[in-house]
């Protein structure tokens, strides 16, 4: 629609404008503008009921509908001959609903519509239909104003959608919130955001020549204007940087300390510079937990070798074993290859830490493959139904409020990554779950599927609300590791028995176990028992691999 946008339109465009003030009338207002512009429902002056024909020239552009504070002062003037002063007068009364000056101003508009020969009945009616609207009423040259700028940038997200919002996010990049809302709305438009990129990006959001938007290292949290300042003048002067230790090594570490260097780090913008990065976006996503793992275990050495050569240049004396001798192809990271990679949820938690989302997946991205085993469909998927359906997903929002009881409910907006549903937490389900109502927080919800009218989507009546690690423990079959005999070595199995002491709870644990000459499947006794939380299961993946540690479900 706002492609087919002409110039005609504006006048419709400043009157949307005021339709759309909050106001428990505008709903309706706007249903009636528009279903008279298309002729779905006849044009009246101002009402089907109580109509006077005098008032056209007033209401015509409006298809009849009262909406400026302008019309209310022109309609006591052409029906009740007010004086301009009158009328503003009538409207700031209308405006303030004071119930004694309304009566006063009642009497005078019938009067003198009865001066001019108007039936007091109808006079009344109109008065009545004139006061509701006044009070929601909106001055038009506001109107004016709101709607040539709603047109504008209409005109611009229709037809530079990738500059318009770049704009637009640079204009709210120190507002997290609103930066949030406004990446959701980049995906939804299919345009794609490029993380920060210390070779790339600027203080503000840009657009590079393949039409992508690059995040502004401005964004960043922890990351000012002078560490921008300072990346882009070196960037500039020298070229782009190889890697973090050359990074450090040419930017004033006055104006950069570790705190926003790490931010960096964390939220992709030093991505470029680690031994690790490839440019494919499928290759991009499965290296870049092990390489952001290798800069933040090379950022203690990198700034140390950097304040070393900042000293030696002082002191006007040249380091020989870092400066003369030095192998321009040396591997700066030899010292950390072997870093533990980061976990899924350590590399999202450090984008939203830095930059309030996560940019480069999801946290339910981690548990696709087991949550699909309890709850089958995705929220795309759901369709309305008696039936119980269980869907797992991110809670992004939550309100809370009271019944007429007084008791407690909740609304929690669920987002899996293939969509967003409202699910509805009545009293009883309420009390029983909020303790699991957090932002961010992975839940898993049973409830009943139904057609939200108000909406037009799908809503959910929960009935039951679990974390993961209540969900494994109902419906895992057991916490299942992979081991062989030479992983279990020295103080290996003290070490085992004491992590799953740490962690007793309701869910068994089997081991396959792999000896020299024999393998067995072992079943622990009712002792051993384990609540399988994730940092359980990251300390076993940590120790024996991500793929021999898993939760084997019926």
């Amino acid at each position: 629609l706002i492609k087919k946008l002409k110039p005609d339109c504006l006048e419709d465009m400043i009157a949307l404008v005021a339709l759309f003030r909050p106001g428990p009338l505008q709903s309706g207002m706007v249903d009636d503008f528009i279903n008279r512009k298309h002729g779905r429902e006849p044009i009246s002056y101002p009402h089907p009921d109580y109509q006077y024909a005098g008032l056209e020239p007033v209401l015509k552009p409006t298809y009849g509908i009262i909406l400026y504070q302008e019309q209310v002062m022109q309609i006591a003037q052409v029906m009740a001959g007010y004086t301009l002063g009158g009328a503003d007068m009538l409207r700031r009364a209308m405006g303030k609903k004071k119930p004694e000056e309304m009566a006063k101003q009642r009497g005078g508009f019938i009067e003198g519509c009865a001066n001019n020969g108007i039936d007091g009945n109808l006079a009344g009616n109109i008065f009545d239909l004139v006061e509701k609207f006044a009070g929601y009423g909106f001055n038009k040259s506001h109107s004016a104003a709101y709607g040539l700028v709603s047109y504008q940038t209409a005109w611009l997200k229709a037809h530079y959608p990738a500059p318009f919002m770049a704009a637009v996010l640079s204009a709210d990049m120190h507002n997290t919130d609103k930066v949030v809302i406004l990446v959701e709305e980049c995906r939804s438009m299919k345009l794609r955001i490029d993380p920060p990129d210390v070779n790339v990006s600027e203080f503000k959001f840009t657009v590079n020549d393949d039409g992508r938007i690059v995040y502004g290292l401005g964004a960043i949290k922890g990351v000012g204007e002078a560490p921008v300042e300072a990346i882009v003048e070196c960037r500039e002067a020298g070229g782009a940087f190889k890697d973090l230790f050359d990074f450090c090594n040419r930017v004033d570490l006055k104006r950069i300390n570790k705190r926003t260097l790490e931010a960096l780090i964390r939220s992709g913008a030093l991505d470029r510079l680690g031994p690790y990065y490839q440019d494919e976006l499928k290759a991009y996503q499965a290296s870049v937990d092990l390489n952001r793992a290798v800069l933040l275990a090379s950022m203690e050495e990198a700034v140390q070798a950097a304040e070393q050569t900042a000293r030696s240049e002082e002191s006007g004396h040249m380091d020989l074993f870092g400066g003369l001798f030095a192998e321009p192809e040396a591997d700066v990271y030899i010292n950390h290859r072997k870093a533990r990679e980061l976990s899924l949820k350590e590399r999202l938690k450090g984008e939203k830490d830095t930059l309030g989302l996560y940019l480069t997946g999801h946290p339910i991205d981690e548990y696709e493959g087991e949550v699909r085993r309890f709850a089958r469909q995705r929220i795309i998927d759901l369709r309305p139904a008696r039936d119980t359906q269980t869907i797992a997903g991110l809670i992004v929002n939550l309100r809370v409020m009271k019944n007429k009881k007084g008791d407690k409910m909740g609304f929690i907006t669920l987002d899996d990554r293939s969509g967003r549903i409202e699910a509805s937490l009545f009293a009883d389900a309420f009390a029983s779950a909020q303790a699991l109502l957090q932002t961010d927080a992975l839940v898993v919800v049973e409830g009943e599927v139904s057609n939200d009218d108000f909406s037009g989507g799908l809503r959910l009546r929960a009935k039951r609300v679990m974390s993961l690690e209540e969900a494994r423990t109902g419906l895992a079959e057991s916490l299942r590791v992979r081991v062989a005999a030479d992983a279990l070595k020295g103080d290996r199995m003290r070490w085992l028995a004491d992590v799953f002491g740490r962690h007793r709870g309701a869910c068994p644990i089997t081991v396959e176990y792999t000896g020299s000459d024999a393998r067995a499947v072992l079943q622990f006794g009712e002792s051993w028992r384990i609540d399988p939380a994730d940092n359980l299961i990251q300390a076993l993946r940590d120790q024996f691999g991500r793929d021999n540690v898993f939760l084997q479900y019926r």
